[in-house]
């Protein structure tokens, strides 16, 4: 019965006990993560059962969002090297980081899955060097993509070209009739 004791013990310990260099691996890897990404938001996930956690994986994966279900005394070590330290304090609980380079569509995304999903609590964010609360990362979500903006910006920028050229296209008689009505009006 002892050796029985012995042998669980040890395989649990190989099964759930990280070795140092596992350790050592991940706390580069995570600060790597943190220090070559914009921002980072932190989210619990109590609750949600594996095709849940995978959904919501493949869909931030789809827009090159990393999301790392943390172990919390290792990712904390990992934070105090980096700019992103003040974050610390979040990691508690099952905790689950999104690492990207894109806040607005991270934020997008979790805060969309979350209405849907009320197992997926956003607790904090990381942006431009500032913690974001909760409240914060949910205006953010708000926000149009950098893509949306762009299509809005070129649409504002194209509409004046689009009318200009219309007019010089225009025949003689349109013109001669927008001339015209101008003259008519002051």
């Amino acid at each position: 019965l002892r050796q029985l004791w012995v042998f669980l013990i040890s395989w649990e310990e190989s099964n759930y006990m990280m070795s140092k260099q596992a350790k050592k691996n991940y706390v580069e890897e995570m600060k790597k993560n943190f220090n070559t990404n914009e921002s980072v938001m932190i989210a619990q996930y109590q609750g949600l059962n594996v095709n849940e956690l995978d959904a919501l994986r493949k869909e931030l994966r789809e827009k090159g969002i990393l999301f790392k279900i943390t172990k919390n005394r290792i990712t904390k070590i990992a934070l105090k090297e980096t700019p992103k330290k003040d974050l610390e304090k979040y990691f508690t609980g099952p905790t689950a980081a999104a690492i990207s380079s894109d806040p607005i569509s991270t934020a997008k995304i979790l805060t969309k899955f979350s209405k849907s999903n009320d197992k997926l609590k956003i607790i904090a964010g990381f942006m431009d060097g500032k913690v974001l609360d909760e409240k914060e990362v949910s205006v953010i979500a708000t926000l149009p993509s950098l893509d949306e903006a762009r299509a809005k910006i070129v649409g504002i920028l194209a509409t004046p070209a689009q009318k200009l050229v219309s007019i010089l296209l225009a025949p003689g008689s349109k013109i001669a009739n927008l001339a015209r009505a101008k003259s008519l009006k002051n």
